[in-house]
């Protein structure tokens, strides 16, 4: 989708909220921004960027109603536990045609469809933590009002801070356990690469540059190339060379089962959370 975004109300914008922001406001692409958090400490930076209006609830206790009335496109970004308050709220001076969107962990599109008005369209969403610098990855999923042209508003919206992916909602765990919590496998395998290349000798800074910028230009590499990630690594492993028995090691430790575990377990997790345990 090209072209303008409609209104825009975040409602509470901490650290993911804020990306979203960020990278809508640098987009140049939304007619009108909104955006509410509880204090002047946290609302003041944010009224500093071009085109948004920053609310501090301490200032302003209606602001979360007064925000959401304003807006085509309403972000809810508070934390989970305060999410059923906050849709009580504002369900009263919410637009006709608005679409509400969840970026908060773990609750479900039920629970916004029940405590919104009837009919009101709904997307839940799961973005990442890369979307801080603009290369986010966002799984939505659409709720039983959210039309085609709803998902494609929400989708340009998550574009302006990465790529997104259309799921049903009975996939968005499941995504989560892959893009969702994958930066911490990600920097979890570049901390032990470094211990590696501390072990051998190197200097702690010389051991992060190494592991680090690996990661970094393996990354762009495999974006600028195209290629299939085991193509690019067939090319690095040259027949009976050093790579190749580095690899075999790798592959013996049996990684592949590893992640399917690992991935696994995130996914049992956020279900007894979606239960309450």
């Amino acid at each position: 989708m090209s072209g303008m975004l409609p209104p825009i109300a975040i409602l509470g914008a901490g650290s993911m909220g804020g990306a979203i922001l960020h990278g809508l406001a640098e987009s140049g692409r939304a007619q009108s921004l909104v955006v509410t958090n509880r204090t002047a400490a946290k609302a003041e930076p944010l009224a500093q960027l071009a085109g948004v209006r920053s609310i501090a609830l301490e200032q302003q206790p209606d602001g979360n109603r007064d925000a959401a009335a304003t807006a085509d496109v309403v972000i809810v970004g508070v934390k989970p536990a305060m999410v059923p308050d906050l849709l009580r709220e504002i369900a009263p001076a919410l637009k006709p045609g608005v679409v509400v969107v969840s970026i908060a962990a773990g609750v479900t599109i039920a629970t916004f469809e029940q405590l919104l008005p009837e009919g009101t369209a709904v997307i839940r969403s799961m973005p990442n933590t890369p979307s801080l610098v603009g290369k986010g990855v966002t799984g939505v999923a659409a709720g039983r009002a959210a039309t085609a042209d709803d998902v494609a508003v929400v989708r340009a919206l998550f574009e302006t801070v990465g790529t997104v992916i259309e799921v049903p909602e009975d996939k968005i765990d499941a995504l989560s356990t892959i893009s969702g919590s994958g930066p911490a496998y990600v920097f979890l395998l570049i901390e032990e690469l470094t211990k590696a290349a501390v072990g051998k000798g190197f200097s702690e800074a010389d051991a992060r540059t190494m592991a680090e910028q690996t990661f970094v230009g393996g990354a762009a590499l495999l974006a600028a190339s195209g290629e299939d990630p085991a193509e690019l690594r067939r090319r690095v492993t040259s027949p009976k060379g050093t790579t190749e028995r580095a690899v075999a090691v790798l592959q013996e430790a049996r990684l592949d089962e590893v992640f399917v575990r690992a991935t696994d377990a995130a996914l049992a997790r956020a279900r007894e959370i979606a239960e309450g345990r």
